[in-house]
């Protein structure tokens, strides 16, 4: 593996060693939290604030790493391997990142419903700019096929914008009970999308080629499942007998 295959594995490493272990937390917090609200159980003062904040944690780790993995996608390959604007765009690419870190930076600690309302959709639409580059590979762009279903890119951006819309409304969440049901709605759908990630994420790591068989690979038909067969080396000339040496 070369560097630039390494740093490919830096998204799902983050995902497995930060997100899916704070996701777990956080379920198991919003239990907690409810069993409180109804007098199931009696939990500490500081329950629904954990909850609140690993849920935060959750969303900022999976848009950094969605982030990351966009990056990789984006800039991996050498300009001179690209054209037109995929090519000349890269400046406004960084500029667009940039700004989408501030947006979810800005969202975990703003106050006012109306900059968190902004910067929810500010770091959403940033995403969704940054994925729609040609050199983002998303299966299919078409909802009416299995392949958009089936991707790991649009269920991806399906997740980080409910957790950030989740983590916009906090204080509507922690204030009106109409509010808290729809929370438990959404949780639900974002435990079923956090399985279909780790489905989808296993899927394309196989499909992943290192580097350097990317060339041999792209010559494949996809399609059909065929790859050309391997040129045949021409058969090595016959050695030429020995000559006798002078008799001794």
């Amino acid at each position: 593996m070369t560097a630039i295959d390494w740093l490919g594995l830096l998204h799902p490493l983050l995902v497995i060693l930060f997100v899916y272990p704070v996701a777990g937390a956080t379920v198991r917090l919003g239990i907690l939290v409810r069993e409180r609200r109804l007098g199931i159980t009696r939990q500490p003062d500081l329950v629904p604030v954990e909850h609140a904040d690993h849920g935060a944690w959750v969303a900022g780790g999976v848009v950094i790493s969605v982030l990351i993995a966009l990056l990789y996608s984006l800039f991996s390959h050498p300009a001179t391997d690209l054209e037109g604007a995929a090519a000349t765009g890269r400046p406004l690419l960084l500029l667009t990142a940039t700004g989408t870190l501030t947006a979810l930076l800005v969202l975990l600690r703003a106050r006012r419903a109306w900059l968190r309302a902004g910067c929810c959709w500010i770091t959403w639409a940033g995403l969704l700019a940054l994925g729609s580059q040609p050199q983002v590979w998303r299966v299919s762009d078409n909802p009416f096929t299995a392949g958009f279903w089936s991707s790991h890119y649009w269920s991806g951006v399906l997740l980080c914008g409910l957790l950030l819309a989740t983590t916009a409304a906090r204080p509507e969440i922690s204030r009106r009970p109409a509010w808290r049901r729809l929370h438990v709605g959404v949780n639900l759908l974002l435990m079923l999308l956090l399985v279909v990630q780790a489905i989808t994420s296993s899927r394309d790591l196989l499909e992943i080629p290192l580097r350097w068989q990317e060339p041999v690979l792209q010559r494949c038909d996809w399609v059909a499942r065929r790859c050309p067969a391997p040129a045949q080396q021409a058969p090595a000339p016959p050695e030429a007998p020995a000559m006798p040496g002078p008799p001794s």
